[in-house]
């Protein structure tokens, strides 16, 4: 039989479950890179930028009569993404110990 007191206990408890979730995303701090470490980024959990590395050899390349801007641009959007890709598997790896092995459409 249905109760109603049962599923609001449910709903709260999955409310209190989804702030923790969040507020370990937001502690958590993942980096990426590219370019053999040319270029680093730390994001955290939620997918924010924190810090953006360049290593001066990286700058290099940027001085005389033809920079090589695309090179640049290019290292840095290639570490955001290898991040976001961490941040994508620590954020499933996260919730899947939260759900014990409850295998839910999109999160696997």
């Amino acid at each position: 039989m249905f109760n109603p007191l049962k599923l609001q206990e449910m709903l709260a408890k999955a409310g209190q479950m989804q702030e923790e979730v969040q507020r370990k995303l937001s502690q958590t701090q993942i980096e990426g890179a590219s370019g053999g470490g040319a270029v680093t980024v730390v994001m955290n959990g939620k997918k924010q930028l924190l810090r953006l590395r360049i290593d001066p050899s990286a700058v290099a390349s940027l001085s005389g009569e033809s920079p090589d801007l695309e090179m640049l641009q290019d290292l840095i959007v290639a570490a955001v993404n290898d991040a976001g890709n961490k941040a994508e598997q620590n954020l499933k790896t996260q919730l899947s110990g939260l759900l014990g092995g409850m295998n839910i459409p999109g999160l696997s």
